[in-house]
């Protein structure tokens, strides 16, 4: 649901506003029912839940759409037990795949990331096969050439907070964090007036494989696909664009 580098998570454009929209709520309450159950209600206590909240606002989800999520996993209301789930697996060239999901119907969903990996030049592997390859990490990222953003300030408020890395992207750095970090390097940039454009805990792969041709636009529809899946909250993927 996110992706301004290309560490981030993948997101595509879709042609039909109302639809992505519609979908994009439905993963963000999804993400908000899990993230209250894993660590309770209150954002203030709750990492993840309170960048769940962070994130459905900047997404524009209606404050009552928010609160009825967080109700429904405190046990206030009725709603769906959803799980988390991983599945892994191949794309084309080897590329490794990872992909979150939240469901209440675990063999439902299995059989059908099973049938886009297999119709999408990929296959799904067993569990534990790629994981490895991708590291939980924060990812903060401030536009080039914003005022008060030059490289230099970024990098040294960065390290400072306890970054682990900036990387120049071209058009913004990224800037990653160990999980426990994040938080900090976040505030420390509001703190210092660096303007950051976003900011999630993601997974960076370790290393990235070269794909391109037929490949790399086989892997791309595989990708897309995914992550149009109501049960997918987020896909990760090893694999760096050549010519």
């Amino acid at each position: 649901m996110s992706g301004h580098s290309k560490w981030a998570t993948i997101k595509r454009k879709k042609a039909k506003v109302d639809e992505q929209r519609g979908r994009i709520f439905t993963k963000l309450g999804r993400e908000l029912i899990v993230a209250t159950r894993q660590g309770g209600p209150n954002p203030d206590a709750n990492l993840r839940l309170r960048i769940a909240i962070e994130k459905a606002r900047d997404n524009n989800m209606p404050t009552d759409h928010i609160q009825r999520a967080i109700a429904k996993a405190a046990g206030e209301a009725d709603g769906s037990a959803y799980e988390e789930v991983m599945y892994e697996g191949y794309g084309p060239s080897g590329v490794a795949v990872l992909v979150e999901a939240a469901t209440d119907n675990r063999k439902r969903t299995a059989a059908e990331m099973r049938y886009i990996f297999s119709r999408n030049g990929g296959n799904l592997g067993e569990a534990g096969c790629v994981a490895w390859l991708f590291d939980k990490q924060g990812l903060v990222v401030v536009e080039r050439g914003t005022p008060g953003a030059d490289e230099d300030r970024i990098t040294l408020a960065a390290l400072e907070a306890g970054a682990d890395d900036v990387r120049d992207e071209g058009d913004s750095f990224a800037v990653i964090t160990d999980p426990q970090a994040f938080e900090g390097v976040k505030a420390a940039f509001a703190a210092q007036g660096i303007p950051v454009a976003h900011a999630e805990l993601t997974r960076i792969p370790r290393s990235l494989v070269p794909v391109s041709g037929d490949d790399l636009a086989t892997l791309e529809r595989l990708l897309e696909l995914l992550d149009e899946h109501d049960d997918v909250q987020s896909v990760y993927s090893n694999h760096e664009e050549t010519s």
